[in-house]
Formats: C-alpha cells, structure tokens, sequence
C-alpha cells in the first residue's frame, strides 16, 4: 500500500470554517496549527511508558469488556492497530462514522484511529437506541456504526445491523465484544498485521491535514425537537479544550476522572482536551455509579473530576460516604449543566478543600469558566460566570480577551449594556462553530453581525458589569399573566430546602393567566414535602409572589439526559398524565 485508494483522495476531509476565517484564527493565535493527532504524538514521544487511560472498573459488568489499562505508546499501538482495521473495511478520509458505545479504553482509541483515517467521528450516548441512531446515521449520511455488542439487557450492534439496507449509507457495523451475529465485524477479535498498521501509518501519515478538517459531528440533546448535528473541527476543540485547561490547571502529573459521557462538550471539554493538553492520566466512567466512582476516586489518587450539582450536594451531605473513601488527592472539580448552589461550592473548598470550578458551555461553543483563580470567593464563583466583555477586567483563560460577547434583549433586539438588565448571551470568536450540519436545523443560530444566539438568558452583574447569572434557557420561560418566571431562578433556592433531594420548576397550563409554575419534587425523606413548605422557603428567600409555584407534584427520580440536563419536555408530559 504506497498511497491512498481511488476513492479516497485527500480532498474529501471536510472543512469547518471558510478559509478566511481560518488564516486569521492561525495569524492571531486564536487557535494552535496543531491537530488532537499532534497532541497526542507528542505524549506518545515524550511520556511514552507513563499510564495513559484506565477502563472503568465495571465494564465487564456495563459491556462484557475486560477492563485495560494503556500507556501513551501502548494507545498509540491500539489506534494504530483500528486505524488498519477501519480502512480495511473502506473508511477513508472524510467518512462519517457513528460511535455508540459507553466510556473506555476502546472508545478513545475508536476516536484516534478514525481521526488517525481523517474520517470523522458521529458521537451518541450509549444510551440512544434505534431510534436517535436511525436519526443520527441518516442525517450525517454515516457509512458505518462502532458500537458493542452487549450493553445490560440490550444489544447495540444487532440495533444498527438491522438499519443495514434500509439506510443508503450504511455500510458496516463494527462491533467490541463477543460476537453475537456473523453479519457484524469485530474490532477486538483479530488484530491487523503489523504489515497493514505500518502501511496505513505511512499512506495516512502522508495526509495533507488542517486544523479546520472536521473531526466531530456531535449532537444537541433533543430535549424540545430532533437533535442538531454540530460539526467541529480540530481548531475548534482545542480552543475550547485550552480555555477549560486554563482552569483547571491540569499537568502530567494530574489524574482525571471523566464520568461525563465522552460524546460532546461535557466529555470533550471538560476531560479529553485537558488531558490531551496537559498530559496525565485519564480514567474514564460512566453511566455514573456512585460506589464505583468513589473507589476510582480512591484507587487512583484522582486530582481532577467533574460532578453534576445534585452529586456534589448529595457527597457534601453524607458525610459517611467521604469517610469510607481516601479522597485526599481531589484538588479540583468542574460542575455546570445546572446552577450551583453557593453554600455547597463554599463548604467542598473551606470544609473539604476542594475547589468547584463553574462550567458553562453548549456544543455549539459557548465556553464560560468561573475559575478560582479569577473568582476566589466560592459564593460568587458558584452564581456568577466572567463577562469576557467586560472592560478593563482580564481573566485567567486566554480564550476571554478573543471572545467577543453580548446581551441582547429577546424583545427589543437592543444590546443590554446596564448591570441588572438581562438578555440573550451572544458571542463571537475561536471556539464558536461553523453552523449547524445541513438539514438538521431549521434556521441559522447566527445573528446578523454573525454572532452565535445562545439561546441562554443572563443577567448583567457586578459593581461594573464583570459578571453573567445565568437566569434560564430562553425558550423554557414561564410566562406567567405577562410576568417571565426563570425556573432555573426557583430550582436554584429550592434545592436548599432540607425537604428537596431534586427539584424541576415547569410551567403548566391556566385559562386565565395562560401559565402557572408547577414544582417537581424528589423529596429527600420518607416525609415528603407540601406546597406549603416550598411556598413558605420562597417567601423567606423575599422571591416575588408571581414567581411561587401553585401546584406540587412529587416523584422518585427526574428525568435527565446523559449529561444531567433536565428533560422539560417528559417532565411536562408527566405532570399533564397526572392531571
């Protein structure tokens, strides 16, 4: 093999971004020239025989897969190994193919040799079945599935087999674990020849690259209509990897637990890109288990996590669960997807001397980090995010003096410039995309100066303007006889109530004031808890009476997507069935 097959010329890697763009991103070093393959190359030459990526403890369990554990040279030795594999079966430069398996060894290096083919990576949560699959396949013209075989009571790989012939593009689907159909093509039965990686390293390695070519197609949670395809590139991701690692302030020595799913902004951003760029060993979760997560926290000394809000709560108040777990190593912990309650934030960093870094982002490049350094009182870092727009005021990611922002009132269309006014989040710069995959969105998300519409509500705060509160999604505002309810806004001062494990505030129906707010209960006690209480802890906290939900309805667990975004919608549906 001495050069690439008919059908696979280089210039179907697919760009992102126009070309312009591109050479001013590179000219003012608002993105690095080098590529997510480049990085990792660069361990591998370097830190070669250090410990790279651990497998969770209970894959067997999750998937029937042998837990493994790799170097830097050892991962490179597996890419290598799929890379041969996948181009075997014809994937080649600028073919899409979509990942359905949960976090492990297999899964990053599933990622490497597809972007090592300069093929392009169609990510989902292990927990899409056939249905988000059929989307996702069709919609990104996919030409094969990685999945597993096994996944608890489900079949994966037999659930994209049978989309074979009635999806045109789908060609093949490749599969980890014990073989379950003749029709799928293993990936981890029979390694390539050391003949065929060699020869694909070489013809692959001769690639003309850039860091615009696309390397993901990921996908927006669906949570209100059929999910967005957000294709990113590898300048994309870097920018944003780099501003996280600004926080977080990982290195070689750094080990970090990923227990978010490695498909999108929350796995990418938060886990993969930081432990690209600074090095260190990554050990990978998820779906969460508590008991597992905690033992990988102790067993292997973890510096670096993330938690969602709830689970950060839930470990501050059982104290009993801390005390069976050495978790003396844990320095930082990034938490977003839900607003942070200050009082939490305040105890992990002055009780249990952790510092809890503020995320906030979206797959289409919203990048918002509230760092400790930048924010030392953990109670206005926990409600507060950095206004990259602010005058006069710098912070600790370099992505904040490239990225230009904006509150723009929804009503008006007019820019909110005074503190206390609030407006749609507006932004421009390095790791905002391109637009939406063809045909997977109605409408572009750019406004006319081309900046990118969030979607997200936020206040303007602070003695001048250099912080952002988030207050909700725009689309999820309760209307209330007129009066805009956040029920991000109430979630935020009901979590505090000793009665509430979780809580969801969703609008329902009303003749009169067309929307009224309904409390979503998990309570927190065999007790329960009553509209009474709730209203009662509101009206001590001086919330305004519109705002009070007038209806309870309590349940055993809230819906959530893989991330810990609340499901609005089944919520909504929910609450209609019980009347």
């Amino acid at each position: 093999m001495n050069a690439i097959p008919d059908g696979m010329a280089a210039d179907r890697l697919r760009p992102c971004h126009p070309d312009h763009r591109v050479a001013d991103y590179l000219e003012r070093r608002w993105w690095s020239p080098l590529t997510v393959l480049d990085l990792l190359d660069g361990h591998v030459r370097t830190r070669g025989e250090s410990c790279a990526v651990t497998d969770p403890t209970n894959l067997p369990e999750l998937c029937g897969l042998e837990p493994a554990e790799l170097t830097w040279r050892e991962l490179d030795a597996r890419v290598d190994d799929l890379a041969a594999q996948l181009h075997e079966s014809g994937v080649g430069p600028g073919d899409v193919v979509a990942v359905l398996m949960p976090n492990s060894v297999a899964l990053t290096a599933t990622y490497f040799a597809l972007w090592r083919l300069g093929a392009i990576a169609a990510p989902m949560p292990a927990s899409y079945r056939r249905h988000e699959l059929t989307r996702i396949v069709e919609s990104a013209s996919a030409v094969a599935v990685v999945t597993v075989t096994d996944l608890g009571d489900r079949a994966p790989s037999e659930e994209a087999l049978s989309l074979i012939g009635e999806l045109p593009s789908l060609r093949t689907v490749f599969t980890f674990g014990a073989a379950v159909s003749s029709a799928g093509r293993p990936l981890d039965a029979d390694p390539a020849t050391e003949e065929s990686r060699e020869a694909v390293r070489r013809v692959y390695g001769a690639l003309p690259r850039s860091v615009n070519d696309c390397v993901t197609i990921c996908w927006t949670s669906g949570t209100e209509a059929a999910p967005k395809g957000v294709p990113r590139c590898h300048g994309d991701w870097i920018a944003v990897g780099q501003a996280v690692q600004d926080g977080l302030e990982t290195d070689p020595a750094a080990v970090m637990l990923n227990p978010f799913p490695m498909v999108n902004m929350a796995g990418f951003a938060t886990s993969l890109l930081p432990w690209l760029l600074g090095g260190g060993h990554l050990v990978l979760h998820h779906p969460l288990d508590l008991a597992v997560y905690l033992d990988q926290l102790q067993r292997y000394r973890v510096t670096h996590t993330s938690m969602p809000p709830a689970i950060l709560t839930m470990l501050l108040q059982r104290a009993d669960l801390r005390a069976a777990h050495d978790l003396s190593a844990l320095r930082r912990v990034g938490s977003g997807g839900a607003p942070l309650p200050p009082g939490v934030v305040r105890d992990w960093q002055y009780s249990l001397g952790v510092e809890v870094l503020n995320f906030f982002g979206s797959n289409e490049g919203v990048c918002l980090l509230g760092a400790p350094s930048d924010t030392p009182d953990p109670m206005i870092r926990a409600e507060y995010l950095p206004n990259y727009g602010a005058p006069e005021r710098t912070w600790v990611t370099g992505v904040a003096e490239r990225t230009s922002v904006r509150l723009v009132d929804p009503a008006t269309g007019e820019q909110v410039t005074e503190v206390g006014g609030r407006g749609e989040l507006r932004l421009q710069g390095p790791t905002i995309f391109a637009g939406y995959l063809a045909g997977t969105a109605a409408s572009s998300p750019f406004d006319d100066d081309g900046y990118l519409c969030s979607g997200d509500i936020f206040e303007l705060c602070g003695d001048n303007g250099e912080y952002l509160r988030f207050v909700d999604r725009s689309k999820e505002i309760i209307i209330r006889g007129g009066m805009n309810i956040a029920p991000a806004e109430i979630e935020g001062i009901l979590i505090d109530h000793p009665a509430v494990a979780d809580v969801a505030v969703v609008g329902y129906p009303d003749d009169v004031l067309g929307e009224k707010c309904c409390a979503v209960v998990v309570p927190a006690t065999a007790a329960g808890v009553e509209l009474e209480d709730l209203v009662s802890f509101l009206r001590a906290k001086e919330v305004a009476s519109f705002k009070l939900p007038e209806r309870i309805v309590t349940v055993d667990e809230l819906p959530r997507n893989p991330i810990g975004k609340l499901q609005r919608r089944d919520i909504r549906s929910a609450i209609e069935k019980v009347g």
